[in-house]
C-alpha cells in the first residue's frame, strides 16, 4: 500500500476535473500553439504550467460568483470561463474511465466528499448528470471556505461535515494543489494521473500514493 495507512482511512475527499471527470485539453493544446519559441517537447509542459498559474485568479471569482448568488444567471459565462481555464462545462465532460463505478463501490466503505474549485451550479449538475447526490454526502465548491485550495480550509470544512477528523480523510485528486491541501490539513493523499499533474511533479509534492486513475483506489483500499 505504499505509504499509506488504510486503518486511518474513514472519508474520502474526492476533486472533480481530471480525477472524477476528463479534463479538457483544449486550452492546454491552443496555449501550446502560442510557444512556437520553445522546443516542440517542452511545450506541452509549459502549457499545463501556465493553465495551472491562472487557476488562482479564476477560482477566486468563481467564490465571487457563488458568494453573491448568481451563478445561476450567470451560466453562459461560467461555462465560457470553464472553457477557458480547460475545464468544459460539466454536460460537455467525460467521467474519468472506470472512475464513477469506483466511487459508487468505495462509498459502501467510507463517507464520500466531493471538494472542487468549481461553483456550486457546475457541482449540482456533476452530481444530477452522473446519479451521484445520493453517493456523495457534501460538496465543497468555489464558496464554501475563504481559502480554496492549496490552502487546508476546504479539506478542514469537508471533514468537519462528514464528522471525522482530517487525519482521517484521504485527499485524491489530479494536481500538487490538491495534495498540498490534503497535507496542509493532515490527511493522507492519493494523486491520480488522469488529469493535469505529472508524476515527478505530484511525488514532490509529497502524494502518499500515485495512481493512474481513481478506478484503481477500490483494489488499493477494499481488496477484491
Amino acid at each position: 500500500m505504499s505509504g499509506l495507512e488504510r486503518a486511518r482511512i474513514r472519508a474520502l475527499c474526492l476533486d472533480l476535473d481530471g480525477t472524477l471527470l476528463e479534463t479538457d485539453d483544449a486550452l492546454v493544446q491552443r496555449i501550446e500553439r502560442w510557444l512556437i519559441w520553445r522546443p516542440q517537447r517542452k511545450r506541452g509542459r509549459l502549457a499545463r504550467r501556465i493553465v495551472m498559474a491562472a487557476e488562482g485568479p479564476a477560482n477566486t471569482f468563481l467564490a465571487m460568483v457563488d458568494r453573491l448568488g448568481v451563478d445561476v444567471a450567470l451560466g453562459p459565462l461560467l461555462d465560457g470561463l470553464h472553457r477557458r481555464r480547460g475545464l468544459a462545462p460539466v454536460g460537455d465532460l467525460r467521467p474519468v474511465a472506470g472512475a464513477l463505478p469506483a466511487v459508487r463501490r468505495l462509498a459502501q466503505h467510507y463517507s464520500i466528499a466531493l471538494v472542487t474549485a468549481r461553483e456550486a451550479r457546475s457541482a449540482a449538475a456533476f452530481l444530477q448528470t452522473f446519479d451521484l447526490a445520493g453517493v456523495v454526502a457534501c460538496v465543497a465548491t468555489a464558496r464554501t471556505t475563504r481559502r480554496g485550495k492549496p490552502d487546508a480550509a476546504p479539506i478542514l470544512w469537508a471533514a468537519a461535515c462528514l464528522s471525522v477528523p482530517p487525519q482521517a480523510c484521504l485527499v485524491v485528486g489530479d494536481t500538487t494543489v490538491d495534495i498540498r491541501a490534503g497535507r496542509a490539513a493532515g490527511a493522507q493523499t492519493v494523486a491520480v494521473l488522469s488529469g493535469f499533474g505529472e508524476r515527478t511533479e505530484l511525488q514532490r509534492a509529497g502524494a502518499d500514493l500515485i495512481l493512474e486513475s481513481v478506478a484503481e483506489l477500490p483494489e488499493v483500499l477494499i481488496g477484491n
